[in-house]
């Protein structure tokens, strides 16, 4: 069982890992004003297919789509690797010690980081035609970790706001600092107010937002990723470096909602026993 000494200390790790989110760096700015002219050069081919994901994407957070994933197989993978082993439904996830929650992240993200990396340098190999393949699945593979990353703290992600919840966290792993200030109040809001009639049409919106840009933040290292064979290079950093980031910021949200509930629940027992 979690103490609220153990609770504490985690939290005070995320807080201080929230202020460390300082923004963009200086050469990421930067690498976003290429990828503007890179735009206008692009072939139309590859406009068109951007302009379709988009579309595609837009309704996960209506529907799930195909970027769902199979949330039995990762329930019996969380069973069999947990200490805790009375889980048979998403819920009960939410009950298994924090610590295990946090070795099976580390390891979810260690997976998916070198999965991305092997793929980035594969469609780097190929220059331009191989691009329009690396945006989708890039982005593909970022949904289904912080799904996977829903699931290992015990959220499910067929819920419509958890659904949000996984597009906000990919607009915080890319918002200036502004940005992330914001998009951690709409967090706390949202956590408060469970209410799933939210106004669609704006999330649909923020959706196609984080599109671009991601689209944007690729920079100047996609631009490198452009040319053949020396893309391999580039493409493996830039999507190594986009997973990294996506599944840290993901985890972060996530433990932290979970650590508030369980200081919940620790709550709700004192309360119990004195009465």
């Amino acid at each position: 069982m979690d103490t609220r000494e153990q609770l504490t200390t985690h939290l005070q790790e995320i807080e201080a890992w929230e202020k460390d989110q300082k923004g963009l760096w200086f050469w990421e700015k930067l690498g976003r004003l290429p990828f503007k002219l890179l735009d206008k050069m692009t072939p139309s081919f590859i406009q068109d297919k951007i302009g379709v994901l988009v579309a595609e994407l837009g309704s996960y957070i209506q529907t799930g789509g195909k970027y769902l994933i199979n949330e039995q197989s990762m329930i019996q993978k969380i069973r069999n690797e947990s200490s805790y082993k009375d889980i048979h439904t998403i819920p009960d996830i939410g009950k298994m010690p924090l610590e295990d929650m946090i070795t099976l992240s580390k390891k979810l993200q260690k997976d998916r980081v070198k999965l991305a990396t092997v793929q980035g340098a594969s469609t780097g190999f190929g220059g331009l035609f191989t691009l329009v393949i690396d945006i989708p699945v890039i982005l593909g593979m970022a949904l289904k970790s912080l799904q996977e990353i829903a699931i290992i703290h015990g959220y499910d992600p067929n819920d419509i706001q958890e659904r949000i919840f996984i597009v906000k966290c990919l607009q915080f792993s890319s918002a200036d600092i502004v940005g992330k200030e914001s998009i951690l109040n709409e967090l706390s809001s949202m956590n408060e107010n469970k209410d799933a009639s939210e106004n669609m049409i704006s999330q649909l919106k923020g959706w196609q937002e984080v599109f671009f840009t991601y689209r944007d933040q690729f920079g100047w290292k996609k631009l490198f990723q452009m040319v053949p064979i020396a893309g391999m290079i580039f493409g493996a950093y830039a999507n190594k470096g986009m997973i990294q980031d996506i599944t840290e910021t993901g985890i972060m949200l996530y433990r932290k909602r979970r650590i508030y509930e369980k200081f919940n629940e620790i709550e709700q027992r004192e309360n119990s026993v004195i009465e």
